[in-house]
């Protein structure tokens, strides 16, 4: 089970999408069906503050409407829109720089770094999967891709031990951290090149972690336009997931429905010689073991 926030006939709600991927159950609609009670959130973000006890009544709920002949709250996932699964985080996406050696090289540095590296984008940078990822040409002439893995977070914790950090884990999903390369040169720090408008595509949807047990040894890869760009393992990432989440939850409490997107492998563009820029027209593909494949197209 997949869990997506998507809009139909102007609509949009939490759904789950079964194995199989072909199909969406509106779990508030199908819920409503089978009780006549709507203890399902109309949100993505109040749905995973709920925790456990919304992903056992999202379970029940499915395993239920898969039975039923016909019914009104299944939908074919193409004659759906997905949005991100989280539209509109409550905070900043939390982001790691360099977490894989040989990107941390590609760029020209010089040496691994020996602590966390940690920036933001707002939430005005998220879209979802298939949505368009805006050139910005008044503003950047060097617009990059990154393909990640990102963590959701599911239970509120603050100075939490390396050895308990999964379990403050709701689920996973993917995040193509785009990049204005040039003004991250020009400002000489990440915020700006990374923030600009639909620089955070996520999705297509959140995998709960109970699916997905090995999160540190996932396939991951990036394609432009069908060419592979980005090929690495999560077993590559310098800082594994239980060291990141302590790491920033040291001195800040992490919440429910906060998303950190855990660094990108070598071979984004700028590493290139000469460098390769995303174009108009351009088809970014990140896929993740486990997950799937979140798909945008550069817009003019």
């Amino acid at each position: 089970m997949k869990l997506v926030t998507a809009v139909v006939n102007g609509e949009s709600f939490v759904g789950a999408v079964p194995e199989g991927e072909t199909t969406v159950i509106h779990l508030r609609g199908a819920e409503r069906a089978m009780s006549g009670t709507e203890t399902i959130p109309a949100s993505m973000l109040a749905a995973i503050a709920q925790g456990e006890r919304f992903l056992a009544r999202a379970q029940e709920v499915v395993d239920w409407a898969l039975r039923q002949p016909k019914p009104d709250y299944v939908f074919h996932l193409a004659a759906v829109r997905l949005l991100a699964p989280i539209p509109r985080p409550a905070k900043n996406i939390f982001c790691i720089g360099k977490n894989y050696a040989d990107h941390a090289l590609e760029l020209g540095g010089s040496a691994i770094p020996e602590h966390l590296i940690v920036f933001t984008k707002p939430p005005t940078t998220v879209i979802g999967h298939g949505e368009t990822i805006l050139r910005h040409a008044d503003v950047t002439d060097e617009v990059d891709y990154e393909g990640e893995l990102a963590v959701v977070i599911g239970k509120r914790g603050r100075a939490i031990g390396r050895e308990e950090a999964l379990d403050y884990v709701f689920g996973y999903t993917i995040i193509n951290d785009v990049t204005a390369r040039d003004l991250q040169e020009r400002h000489q720090q990440y915020f700006l090149g990374k923030s600009l408008d639909t620089f955070c595509p996520m999705g297509p949807w959140i995998v709960p972690k109970s699916l997905l047990p090995h999160a540190n040894d996932l396939r991951i890869e990036t394609r432009v336009n069908g060419e592979v760009r980005q090929q690495a393992s999560t077993t590559q990432l310098i800082f594994s997931l239980e060291a990141i989440i302590e790491t920033i939850s040291k001195g800040i409490t992490l919440e429910p429905g906060d998303v950190i997107a855990t660094g990108t492998p070598a071979g984004v563009g700028k590493g290139m010689n000469p460098p390769r820029f995303l174009q108009p027209g351009d088809v970014v593909e990140v896929t993740v073991e486990g997950i799937g494949t979140l798909r945008n197209q550069v817009g003019e």
